[in-house]
């Protein structure tokens, strides 16, 4: 067995890094690859190039083992899953990465098929570079507003998440009794300050310390939660950083490539106040889709932006007027036709009175039916052609939830009701015809 010994307290320039690994393949390349181990402390780990260069896009690297379609290389560029980021996705030579994780310092590519891969064989890695600085713009935003809130508020972060539409940081106040919440003015000022942060270009940097003795003699605004191997990300001078806080993330190598931060919103979660907001250019494309929408809006509404928000209000003022105006002439009519019917039912004998309407929804035609319940002595049939559907009505005798239960699904329909009022609708005029026949034919 080969081992390789990484001395973690040299530091190697990557002329000399490359070099060595150059030196390292023409040695043993043609050794059993499987039985390198690349050791820090006492346990085996994956080199990790992201770590020395961010910028790093391809590689080439040694396959070490082959779990099924799980892919272990002597060293990567790309980053797995952790610290609320997503991975990496790219290619291991001609296959798709689909997902990368660690575990036990060890870092598992996942790739669509690992047929055509062997053990020992030198394979060239290349990650989805516009994934990597859509990622660092936002890790790194994150910190930056994370930063500027315990700076202004005392406020530190509990929770990060990276979603698909937006990120959120749960901000607990805990470091300054005098602020109990998070106003919208104090969140938009919050915003000016980080970005304030972009546009000085302020240097990001990573440090990383073996033991938390020496990582915490750096001014964190996070008590650490590791006791090794630690990864300290500074934003600007370390005497009055905009934020410095362990983190294992990618990050740019100064702010100014952010590019921008933008809050969206802040609701109360959990005794906490949650941050909805975006960064970089997921940003900039947030602000040109609702700057088109707006635009849009403008022009339906005849209005510039200062006064879109005033003629959208007028409009919703003359809608309610008008639907006012339709539901007292729709009270009006359901009125009218009642009374039409009760006029009828008054001067006849029928056993079964049918009316039709062309004009009124099912809705207003069963208001027809329910104000004239008390009243029936015979089966009132109310029927709206435009959607199928025949309203049956009675003083309870006949029975038409029963009438429709026993019978609609005899001619293809589907409904119900109770004895004073039931519905029954159909999918074809005909068979609703030949319904409305066998009720007329029941009653007569």
């Amino acid at each position: 067995m080969v081992t390789l010994l990484y001395n973690k307290r040299v530091c190697l320039d990557s002329l000399t890094l490359t070099f060595f690994y150059k030196l390292y393949y023409n040695l043993f390349i043609s050794q059993n690859s499987k039985k390198f181990l690349f050791y820090q402390g006492d346990h085996m780990s994956t080199i990790k190039l992201y770590q020395r260069d961010v910028y790093l896009k391809e590689c080439e690297a040694v396959i070490l083992e082959l779990q099924e379609d799980r892919v272990v290389l002597d060293r990567t560029i790309f980053f797995p899953t952790g610290g609320g980021q997503s991975c990496d996705l790219g290619f291991l030579g001609g296959q798709e990465v689909l997902d990368v994780s660690e575990k036990d310092g060890l870092i598992y590519h996942q790739v669509r098929s690992a047929a055509s891969l062997k053990e020992g064989s030198r394979i060239l890695c290349r990650i989805d570079w516009d994934r990597r600085f859509d990622n660092m713009q936002r890790h790194c935003g994150e910190h930056i507003l994370s930063g500027i809130c315990y700076r202004e508020f005392g406020g530190i972060n509990r929770g990060f998440h990276m979603g698909e539409d937006y990120m959120t940081i749960d901000i607990s106040l805990e470091e300054d009794p005098s602020i109990t919440e998070i106003t919208w003015e104090m969140a938009k000022r919050a915003e000016l300050f980080a970005n304030q942060v972009i546009w000085s270009d302020a240097p990001v940097t990573v440090r990383r310390f073996q033991t938390r003795q020496e990582a915490e003699q750096l001014p964190l605004r996070k008590a650490l939660a590791i006791d090794e191997e630690i990864s300290i990300v500074c934003v600007g001078d370390i005497r009055n950083a905009a934020d410095c806080v362990a983190c294992c993330g990618t990050h740019p190598s100064s702010a100014g490539q952010v590019g921008l931060v933008k809050i969206y919103k802040i609701e109360h979660y959990k005794g906490m106040f949650r941050i909805y907001f975006e960064a970089g250019k997921r940003a900039l494309l947030d602000y040109d889709k609702k700057h088109d929408r707006i635009t849009e809006l403008g022009i339906h509404f005849s209005a510039g932006t200062d006064d879109l928000l005033d003629k959208v209000l007028a409009q919703e003022q003359r809608a309610k007027a008008v639907k006012d105006e339709l539901n007292t002439l729709r009270q009006s009519a359901v009125a009218s036709r009642a009374e039409e019917i009760r006029a009828a039912l008054r001067n006849g004998d029928e056993s079964v009175v049918f009316r039709q309407y062309d004009d009124m929804k099912t809705g207003d035609l069963f208001n027809i039916g329910k104000a004239l319940i008390q009243e029936l002595n015979a089966l009132l049939l109310i029927l709206a052609p435009a959607e199928k559907t025949l309203l049956l009505f009675s003083g309870g005798d006949p029975d038409c939830g029963s009438l429709v239960k026993a019978n609609v699904s005899s001619y293809g329909g589907k409904g119900g009701g109770n004895p004073t009022s039931a519905r029954a609708v159909f999918s074809k005029q005909a068979a609703l015809d030949e319904f409305i026949r066998f009720l007329c034919s029941q009653q007569s």
